[in-house]
């Protein structure tokens, strides 16, 4: 019989009742058993052909069908005394609250019920409303201590988790006593509240009845829910649900004959919280206030919650979270000699991952000879499937055969090729570049290769990383990732409208050894950095300069060879610490637009780039070249000629600074921090200096001399003015170091390139720590009166605050050392938490905004076509098409339209 196509209107939750529990029910269980001794379910068992069979040669006996087959039907256990369900214990707790102990009714006045019941209706479907009146009932209903209804007098009801209440009586000399309400007193108090009554407890009379949050029935999950799995060993492992299911049908049974035999009431009730215990942690095994239930192993048993809570749980672990095939994951090694564009695949995920290929007239040799090589030799073919759709394993045997009858029509999942396209992506994936489309290159060994440029967007390093990759399997999604997701097409930041895959590092270092004032080559050298970067060495110009008979070209002339022929651009760069000789380049610049080439070159200077024409000419390559969110040349070059020009260059440029750097030297040692006596002799100047400021500080404020910032008390103003005095001598000591260090320093050059570090972290390893601080204060936490014991009670003083005057270079003393120690504890801390939190933030957007959309009208707008917001951002300006943030940037519009109009552009 065809069925019927119907469209879900809604989804009711509700509880079920005991007589629907029963209803459902293919057989009630009542033997705590699963198998007998041959190894066939026991009838009444855990494991009833009733419920449903999971052994191949078995019949379900409800509804006929074979294991794959039988959906599985619920069974149930009539319980021989009511149980609390913990699910609902905060909710009967709350109902119990609201209602008389006599009559059931809530405890509300009649005129009270009515306005609420009018409330109730007025609100329609505002859940958020409803439940701050429910909330509103509840807190006026409790504190009625008379039943407005039939007068009796009510007691408070005092609830311990998880699942027992006492209600406070008093005995007829007015003094109070606990009595314990067992779950048969709560059903029966719960069995009398009126069906009028419900809507104002939150509860729907045919839905959610009160007293079926009791337990009389308990519903068996189907057996196709609880397999038990056959170990190596030839034992049965049964499912942690019929573990549990076993303890309550075998403390059921005992409670049961127990009450036949007139047992005395306290082994009753002993048993009837065992029988409760069992029932709550099947439902709940994390359950506080009770031990969890244990396997033999001593591990907690998965029970009902656990199956759908958290990360491994079925809504996020197998609904959201899905399992594919065609993918691998390996560790990630560094390869700079690969495209931005391609990622290094071993051989052997080559050989394994396949690829789908329809046979044609014009590729039919081709996989003909890929079949014939079959699945050990590469490059092969592991299956092919014919026009019928059969997929047919190549093995050894077979390879000849299936290539004979290979024809057109027929599909090849050949092995991975060079410049087939996949995906790639490194977890955690918190934005739209954590996967991107590579194109393959296959190569010896085990690792993953990745050019290095393509670091940041998947916050990769190469200290044991591992990544994914995926083999789309159709046209279309191979189409798809290459228009979409290709790398070069993520180039620019959707986040702040700059560089995003850029140079690091390396590539950094090695463009200002490049291209710094005085940097000169042979034609040996640049024949072969040309040749090592893949740029014609054709192109090569005239020699810059003849000495001693060898031609020599700058730097700035073989860089100049990477760059688009009709590009001007200038900037301010990191390197630029004299303003003055940055000025007079920009004034000339302003006054002439297009000066002449030996009036710039009179006045070059490394901290200022100006290109003109495809040529620098003055400037040294730093960071803001082609780094990370600043890099400006390389986001004029995407913005105006396009990403594939932009990743020749990308690709070009770190090529050309690997080589430099490579064959020039760079290295950083413990000796770029010494510093000359004079250079000490200063700082330890600077430090007194500090001290004895802070110390005055110190002086006047216990003297009551120091006057109170606006809005900052006594105390306040002292930590802030020590810890600014304290700042200013540290940098001032970095300026000292800075001065003596210069640019011939190469960890220097690496900070003020911008390549890796900061000065502050040569300041500290050469010169001071400086203030180690927590939550931005100076250090407080410790002994009475003292961070150490090593100091003085209510010693305020620089160092016995946490003032390290040491650098790593000299070494700290223990004191210094401690206090470093709290100061970095904060960090990792800090780390920790904000990870944690951004984390579960993040997941919470996406399941809030998911089914949101911008449409082609630039609105937002949910699936049903509301309008969630007029223009997208507000300011419907994508940050990857800005220009900072500003639609057009009209400096760069109007010189652009100057040099065209002078004929120079």
């Amino acid at each position: 019989m065809q069925s019927m196509k119907k469209v879900i209107g809604s989804i009711e939750f509700g509880i079920l009742s005991p007589q629907e529990i029963r209803k459902m029910s293919a057989a009630e269980i009542t033997v705590p058993d699963t198998y007998d001794d041959d190894g066939y379910p026991i009838e009444g068992g855990l494991m009833d052909k009733r419920l449903g069979v999971i052994d191949p040669g078995l019949r379900c006996e409800t509804c006929g069908a074979r294991a794959g087959e039988c959906p599985g039907h619920f069974g149930h256990v009539e319980l021989a005394r009511p149980i609390i369900h913990v699910g609902f214990a905060k909710t009967i707790h709350r109902v119990l609250e609201s209602t008389c102990r006599e009559c059931g009714r809530i405890k509300l006045t009649e005129e009270e019920i009515e306005e609420y019941m009018h409330k109730f209706e007025v609100m329609g479907d505002r859940k958020k409303a409803k439940d701050r009146l429910i909330k509103e009932i509840h807190k006026k209903a409790k504190e009625r201590m008379v039943c407005p209804h039939c007068g009796a007098p009510q007691f408070p009801i005092k609830f311990e988790r998880p699942t027992i209440y006492w209600e406070l009586r008093k005995d007829e000399e007015g003094n109070e006593y606990k009595h314990r309400m067992m779950p048969s007193e709560v059903r029966d108090r719960l069995e009398k509240i009126p069906d009028k009554d419900l809507p104002l407890l939150g509860l729907h009379p045919e839905k959610a009845r009160p007293e079926w949050m009791v337990l009389t029935v308990l519903p068996v999950p189907p057996v196709t829910m609880r397999p038990s799995i056959t170990l190596e060993s030839g034992i049965r492992a049964e499912d942690d649900l019929t573990h549990k299911l076993v303890d309550i049908i075998r403390i059921n049974n005992r409670l049961k004959s127990n009450i036949e035999a007139g047992a005395p009431q306290l082994i009753i009730e002993d048993l009837w919280d065992l029988l409760q215990y069992h029932v709550t942690t099947y439902i709940n095994n994390e359950t506080s206030g009770i031990p969890p239930a244990k396997h033999k192993s001593g591990r907690p048993l998965k029970t009902l919650a656990q199956r759908l809570k958290g990360k491994e749980g079925r809504f996020r672990g197998n609904l959201s979270g899905k399992r594919v095939n065609f993918s691998a994951r390996t560790v990630i090694s560094p390869d700079p000699m690969i495209s931005i564009n391609e990622v290094g695949v071993p051989i052997a995920v080559a050989m394994e991952l396949t690829v789908p290929e329809k046979v044609t007239e014009f590729n039919f040799e081709k996989l003909k000879k890929m079949v014939l090589n079959g699945p050990e030799k590469y490059p092969g073919a592991n299956y092919v499937i014919d026009p019928e759709g059969r997929r047919i394993r190549l093995m050894e045997n077979n390879l000849e055969l299936i290539a004979e009858k290979l024809d057109i029509g027929w599909t090849v999942e050949r092995h991975l090729l060079d410049g087939d396209i996949v995906l790639f992506n490194r977890q955690p994936s918190l934005h739209r570049m954590s996967i991107m489309a590579h194109r393959v290159r296959v190569m010896p060994y085990k690792t993953f290769r990745l050019n290095l440029a393509v670091c940041p967007p998947y916050n990769a390093d190469f200290d044991g990383d591992e990544m994914n990759l995926h083999v789309p399997q159709t046209e279309e999604a191979q189409a798809e990732a290459k228009i979409l997701m290709e790398v070069q097409n993520h180039i620019i930041s959707p986040r702040y409208g700059g560089p995003l895959i850029a140079g690091i590092q390396d590539h950094i270092s090695g463009g200002y050894l490049l291209t710094r004032e005085g940097a000169y080559f042979t034609r040996a050298e640049v024949e072969q950095m040309l040749m090592f970067a893949g740029v014609d060495v054709d192109k090569l110009p005239k020699p810059d300069k003849v000495e001693n008979g060898v031609e020599l070209w700058s730097g700035k002339t073989i860089f100049s060879l990477l760059l688009p022929e009709d590009l001007t651009i200038w900037y301010r760069n990191k390197l630029c610490d004299e303003p003055e000789r940055c000025e007079a380049l920009e004034k000339l610049i302003e006054e002439k637009l297009i000066p002449d080439e030996e009036e710039v070159r009179k006045l070059a200077y490394d901290g200022f780039t100006y290109i003109l024409n495809g040529k620098l000419l003055s400037g040294a390559i730093d960071k803001k070249a082609y780094g990370r969110e600043d890099g400006k040349l390389l986001d004029i070059i995407v913005r105006e000629y396009g990403v594939e020009r932009a990743r020749q260059f990308l690709d070009q440029v770190t090529k050309l600074a690997i080589w430099v750097i490579t064959h020039k030297g760079f290295t950083t040692a413990i000796d770029d921090e010494d510093l000359p006596s004079e250079a000490l002799d200063r700082i330890h100047e600077i430090i007194r200096e500090a001290e004895e400021r802070v110390n005055r500080l110190i002086e006047a404020y216990k003297n009551g001399e120091l006057e109170p910032l606006p809005g900052k008390t006594l105390e306040e103003t002292l930590e802030s003015n020590i810890m600014a005095v304290l700042a200013e001598a540290r940098d001032n000591a970095g300026k000292v170091a800075e001065r003596y260090l210069g640019m011939t320093n190469h960890a220097v050059i690496m900070a003020k390139t911008g390549a890796r570090g900061k000065m502050l972290n040569i300041t500290q390893m050469a010169a001071m720590l400086g203030q180690q601080s927590i939550r931005g204060k100076r250090l407080y936490r410790g002994y009475r009166g003292r961070v150490l014991t090593h100091f003085k009670p209510g010693d305020l003083g620089a160092r016995a605050r946490g003032f390290v005057t040491n650098s790593y270079k000299s070494g700290l003393t223990p004191q210094e050392y401690f206090f470093h120690a709290m100061g970095g504890r904060e960090g990792l801390v800090d780390t920790a938490v904000r990870t944690a939190q951004s984390g579960y933030m993040q997941r919470r957007l996406i399941n809030a905004l998911q089914d949101l959309k911008v449409d082609y009208d630039g609105t937002v707008r949910d699936p049903t076509g509301i309008i969630v917001q007029f223009k997208y951002g507000e300011d419907g300006i994508d940050p990857m098409k800005s220009w900072g943030g500003k639609t057009l940037d009209v400096d760069r519009v109007i010189v652009k339209t100057l040099l065209k109009v002078r004929g120079k552009g």
